[in-house]
């Protein structure tokens, strides 16, 4: 039995981890890479698609998600598993995702020679139609085999509508052993989503890191500064841009500027810059029974925890264009999260050369990308082919990550007895390092922190 880890190793993005017995071939995830790894893109890992017996999928975010229509084409002709949720919202996702892919390649064929041939892009519209044929419901807690002596179990994992974390039980030649993906975990506490999971029996955990070596600020302190931001920002009649995940992060945002406005706190306009976030918030909506206890009880109360006054869905590209001519107060949140793309790219070029301009970042940003860039206060940064001078405020809020930080992986790590041999993925090396030195102290546990392409025995 062996496991070989062809991506978020090393690095946040990119998820893949294909597991290999005497008779089965299961892949868990297959996503983007993003940021100094996106290269990788364009140079698949040797998976053998036609010999996958099962593919499983943790959550619809790129990083997870964003390859997965290649394996059609590659020959794969099999199923998809991942929960309902986690199935509408990777359908919203992947044809945007197709629709830029498209784009990008038209932009890149345009300003390359003209003696060359037409970039293609990654895929198109086509590939994904054929993905989504092959995505395969399984709820919450119910087992199924999905490949010749491989069960997988989907529990809660905290972090976004539908997002899990994988149990699989592996008979191999009479031996019988589990294996659990935590996918990425979400913080205890945090508005929508329900905890993660826990889970108490493994034989081998691959165990997220992406915030390994820290806690993130308290997220009433982080509401605070955000409150405060926009605050001065309706004072001077500036602007705030946030770039944000169309799914997880801006409902996130929605629901926390919506109880501050329900506490007679927040003024402020508000413009939600992404028709993919506008349809995700749609979904949440819809899977309302997937949603914590808090946002029931507003629910039940009569009150909708993702709308209130002077919340605006931008819709049409011409109206988003329309927001740059806009101050006063306005708070726009606009996708890509990383500023590596989509409407927010837009609105960083017309808004960072102005110093009145607030931009504040609420999520992870990997190396690379234009938003890690902003963070390390970088003063001129390309967008669109252009060099932008970057003047705004750039504010870093750490309360609202969607995921678990170092003292939150460690507790869920804690519930397994005994210790399960442990690998460290999804994060940068300083904080898989740091995240193996706390589970050594605390857990005594050696934990493994593998490279691109390792392959190790189970």
């Amino acid at each position: 039995m062996r496991l070989t880890f062809y991506g978020a190793a090393g690095e946040v993005t990119g998820s893949c981890y294909l597991l290999e017995t005497d008779r089965a071939r299961v892949l868990i995830d297959f996503g983007l890479h993003q940021g100094e790894q996106e290269a990788r893109n364009r140079r698949p890992p040797p998976l053998n698609a036609p010999a996958l017996d099962a593919v499983i999928l943790t959550h619809a975010h790129l990083d997870h998600s964003g390859l997965m229509p290649l394996l059609g084409p590659a020959g794969y002709a099999g199923r998809v598993h991942a929960t309902p949720a986690t199935i509408d919202l990777t359908r919203v996702l992947l044809y945007d995702s197709a629709k830029l892919q498209e784009a990008d390649a038209e932009r890149a064929t345009r300003r390359g020679s003209a003696d060359l041939p037409p970039i293609e892009p990654l895929y198109g519209l086509a590939e994904v139609d054929a993905l989504l044929a092959m995505l395969s419901p399984l709820p919450y807690w119910e087992e199924r085999e999905v490949a010749p002596g491989v069960a997988a179990k989907l529990v809660d994992a905290g972090h976004i509508l539908g997002s899990a974390s994988v149990e699989l039980t592996v008979t191999e030649k009479g031996r019988r052993l589990k294996v659990v993906f935590s996918g990425d975990l979400g913080p205890r506490g945090a508005p929508l989503v329900r905890d993660p999971t826990e889970l108490h029996e493994t034989d081998v955990l691959i165990l997220e890191s992406t915030y390994g070596d820290r806690d993130h600020r308290s997220r009433a302190a982080t509401i605070e500064e955000l409150e405060g931001i926009a605050a001065g920002a309706l004072g001077n009649r500036s602007k705030v841009l946030v770039p944000a995940f169309a799914i997880g992060r801006t409902q996130d945002l929605i629901y926390e500027l919506g109880k501050l406005h329900r506490a007679g706190r927040f003024r402020s306009q508000v413009f939600v810059d992404s028709p993919m976030a506008t349809e995700a918030t749609a979904l949440y909506a819809r899977h309302h029974t997937l949603l914590d206890g808090e946002t029931r009880s507003i629910i039940n109360g009569g009150e909708s925890p993702l709308r209130f006054p002077g919340l605006e869905f931008v819709k049409t590209a011409q109206e988003s264009k329309r927001l740059n001519g806009i101050d006063g107060g306005a708070v726009v949140i606009a996708g890509s999260g990383m500023c590596t793309g989509g409407r927010i790219v837009h609105h960083l070029k017309h808004g960072l050369p102005k110093p009145e301009t607030e931009v504040v970042i609420v999520g992870f940003q990997a190396e690379g990308t234009n938003g890690r860039r902003l963070v390390n206060g970088q003063k001129v940064i390309n967008l669109m082919g252009e060099p932008v001078p970057v003047k705004a405020r750039i504010h870093t809020l750490g309360g609202l990550s969607a995921h678990a930080g170092q003292s939150g992986l460690v507790a869920w790590a804690q519930n397994f007895n005994p210790r399960p041999r442990v690998f460290l993925t999804h994060g940068e090396n300083k904080a898989r390092a740091a995240l193996a030195e706390k589970l050594k102290s605390l857990l005594g546990v050696d934990a493994a922190m593998p490279g691109y392409g390792e392959a190790v025995e189970l």
